[in-house]
């Protein structure tokens, strides 16, 4: 298949190098100059995009997504493919999505769980909104990026799905590290309380797979000084996209809007920028109540 890929940072380079890999014919383009072995480079977006069956984005935020859109859809052949990656507000991914369908194009938004490590293993979880026909083109692409593709809907759905599960997951991490330090505190063995919280009704997916305390349980960039395995910093952006989403349907999220105020604090006030969202921990083992 002939590809257009543009981003290729932390996690679109290693998703354009499984397609290269798994032998399809791949143009990149990314703002940095950044290339992908195997991959042709292209020169801007559009000339990415010109020819391709599928042009897939992986982008950092919904103003970028939309310029690049801008670009890129003058220049898609009808029928093609527009599958943005990026994880952004459900306000831009649709009406991206209602601008490439003006334009002939099938569009998808597929935001990934798994971080650079699934990146790079080709172990993704996408979760995908927009239409059937864009989804059965793109079907074989998503088997190679990843492990699994859920298609949660029309477009928008897919970035919907994407900020509740991390809105779940912020909050389940401040807990659990909430948890670590009073069990310290009251002189509980961190060994003692992972084995009777991972097979107890705490059982989550902070706890049990990226386990915040280092040493314990399966390894996880607690035992690598907390480097980012997934940066506090896009924690703090999926939960702020989490929050706005919420303003806009009018739902009521306080853990949500009070985790989007801790992380805040420990990306802009604190030490947590350029450190695993899991880092959370040692910002509450030299806490007290006050």
């Amino acid at each position: 298949m002939k590809i257009g890929f543009i981003g290729l940072g932390n996690m679109g380079g290693p998703m354009a190098a499984n397609l290269v890999k798994a032998g399809h014919d791949v143009t990149g383009f990314d703002v940095a100059g950044v290339t992908v072995k195997g991959a042709a480079a292209a020169h801007s977006a559009a000339e990415a995009a010109t020819g391709a069956e599928v042009v897939i984005t992986m982008l950092p935020n919904g103003k970028i997504l939309r310029a690049v859109a801008d670009e890129i859809i003058p220049a898609m052949q009808k029928g093609a493919v527009f599958l943005d990656c990026s994880t952004v507000d459900v306000e831009s991914a649709r009406d991206v999505a209602a601008q490439a369908q003006k334009a002939g194009l099938s569009a998808l938004d597929a935001p990934v769980s798994g971080g650079i490590g699934g990146a790079e293993g080709g172990t993704l979880t996408f979760m995908i909104g927009g239409d059937e026909a864009g989804l059965d083109i793109a079907a074989p692409l998503f088997e190679i990026m990843g492990q699994k593709a859920v298609h949660c809907g029309p477009s928008g759905n897919g970035q919907a799905a994407k900020i509740c599960n991390n809105m779940i997951l912020g909050a389940t991490m401040i807990v659990t590290c909430e948890a670590f330090a009073l069990a310290d505190k009251l002189g509980l063995d961190r060994q003692a309380m992972f084995d009777v919280v991972s097979t107890s009704s705490g059982y989550s997916w902070s706890m049990n797979a990226y386990c915040p305390a280092p040493g314990i349980g399966p390894k996880s960039p607690a035992d690598n000084d907390y480097k980012p395995g997934f940066a506090a910093e896009l924690m703090l952006k999926d939960l702020g996209l989490a929050q706005t989403a919420a303003e806009t349907a009018d739902a009521d999220t306080p853990l949500g809007a009070r985790a989007l105020e801790l992380y805040r604090a420990f990306v802009e006030k604190e030490d947590g920028k350029g450190r695993d969202f899991s880092a959370m921990l040692p910002r509450f083992e030299g806490r007290g109540r006050g």
